[in-house]
């Protein structure tokens, strides 16, 4: 495919892989979900890895270390109440679980109106010329944003580990 086609299609190409990131969430926030360990333990590092480049962005970029702690704050209280109302249990012979859809439905629509609210300000239209000016003026509401999620996948992913060992040693 030629360069220049290419980059025609790149807007297209970026929404429908946000729009396919989208769906995979919003699917796994309803109905019984089957136990997957790994994908889980592998989700946990991943948002490890995220705190870390949080705390740093924290230390490094001005004015976005109180952003920051509030959403990780409210994220890890938020994953508190998810998991207290997310059921573990066996069907069929397989550990499940099942999410309690507000929670996960309600980290979805913060952040895809955060996303409509940066694209109706202009974040998303100018391209290269924009990114470079948006990286050297951090958001605290976005980091917020970021806190909280990772705050609530933190303690979700690592509460359904411990919740899953339980139940296998309930059974076992």
């Amino acid at each position: 495919m030629p360069a220049v086609a290419l980059r025609a299609l790149t807007p297209y190409l970026v929404t429908a892989g946000i729009g396919w990131i989208m769906y995979r969430r919003i699917r796994r926030s309803f109905g019984r979900q089957p136990w997957q360990p790994r994908r889980t333990f592998l989700r946990l590092v991943l948002m490890v890895l995220l705190l870390a480049m949080l705390v740093t962005a924290a230390v490094f970029l001005p004015g976005v270390a109180v952003g920051i702690a509030g959403g990780l704050a409210g994220g890890l209280v938020l994953g508190a109440f998810a998991l207290r109302h997310t059921r573990v249990e066996w069907h069929d012979g397989n550990p499940t679980y099942v999410p309690n859809p507000w929670f996960g439905g309600i980290l979805t629509l913060l952040l895809i109106g955060r996303l409509a609210w940066r694209w109706s300000h202009g974040a998303f239209a100018d391209g290269a010329a924009a990114t470079a000016a948006t990286a050297q003026q951090a958001s605290p509401l976005t980091m917020a944003f970021a806190g909280a999620l990772v705050g609530y996948y933190l303690l979700l992913n690592s509460g359904l580990l411990w919740r899953m060992r339980q139940l296998h040693a309930a059974a076992g």
